[in-house]
């Protein structure tokens, strides 16, 4: 009773749910990690690792590309077995390691060897935990609010400040800290994005419970099984069947995804030749200091 007069309330004065700032903030930490780590990507592969530029280029795109392929499999495990708050965890956690063990890596430059295992196995760890983490997030926004509530379209705008405003930031703070010109400082860069990826995790479980609900106070982003133990208390029916209509729309996602495919192909050249630019051909002076080309 109580969540329905709020949501009475919320919606009559256009407010929005207190679980959407949570998913904001989470996201925000969640973007610095991740775009602060991409910002120092190229450069600590090729100042500190000493790999080809390339090869380094290689690498990035590689890896970039599996960023966005193993989101779908972090979102059938979600439907099918943990449910988006346990993928959620589980990716952040992931996340977090791979961070570190970059730190790990830039710790180690003086094992060549060991610095290059750590630092693979650094973006495997980001690559599975990304997969996990991105999918689950965003798609929890629209439980937030009941069917054909008008504020849904905002709350998209404002889910996506946070990461707009995670990725401003992300490059600044990381390369200040691991872009001085000395290849054993990027390992600070990483950390910072490992503490931030940390930051995101310990808000979004400890408040989780408490805002992450449906108007009707139901959790959302549960596993399937615990779906139906919610759902046999209120007798509620969980899985309908897709419909003709649910089949354009996919059909529609689908068309779109095709013409994306060349906005990010363009927008991906911001962590490798565009970063190679910013550092070899850019005039990075201002007022007597140099720029870090990771600010770019």
């Amino acid at each position: 009773m109580i969540n329905k007069t709020l949501e009475v309330e919320e919606t009559a004065t256009g407010k929005h749910p207190s679980g959407l700032y949570l998913l904001f903030g989470t996201e925000m930490w969640e973007r610095l990690s991740y775009y602060g780590m991409r910002a120092l990507l190229t450069l600590y592969m090729t100042k500190a690792l000493m790999f080809d530029k390339s090869i380094s280029s290689s690498i990035y795109g590689w890896f970039t590309g599996l960023v966005y392929l193993t989101p779908i499999v972090g979102g059938i495990i979600a439907d099918q077995l943990w449910g988006n708050r346990r993928s959620i965890l589980v990716g952040g956690i992931l996340m977090a390691l791979g961070q570190f063990t970059l730190f790990a890596s830039g710790s180690s430059l003086n094992d060549p060897e060991m610095a290059r295992n750590l630092f693979y196995a650094g973006l495997g760890l980001l690559i599975l935990g990304n997969g996990l983490f991105k999918p689950n997030i965003s798609s929890m926004v629209g439980s937030l609010y009941p069917k054909g509530d008008s504020r849904i379209d905002s709350a998209f705008t404002i889910f996506y400040m946070g990461i707009n405003l995670g990725a401003f930031f992300a490059p600044l703070v990381c390369g200040l800290f691991g872009d001085t010109g000395d290849p054993n400082d990027f390992r600070y860069g990483f950390l910072v994005a490992g503490m931030g990826m940390v930051l995101g995790i310990i808000l979004f479980e400890v408040m989780k419970s408490k805002y992450i609900i449906t108007p009707d106070g139901d959790q959302i982003g549960l596993s399937p099984s615990g779906k139906k133990a919610q759902a046999a208390n209120k007798a509620a029916v969980i899985d309908e069947p897709i419909t003709s209509k649910d089949w354009q729309r996919i059909g529609v996602i689908l068309i779109l995804s095709f013409f994306v495919i060349f906005f990010w192909a363009a927008f991906e050249q911001a962590g490798a030749s565009l970063t190679y630019f910013a550092d070899e051909q850019t005039d990075r002076h201002l007022f007597g200091k140099l720029i870090p080309a990771s600010y770019f």
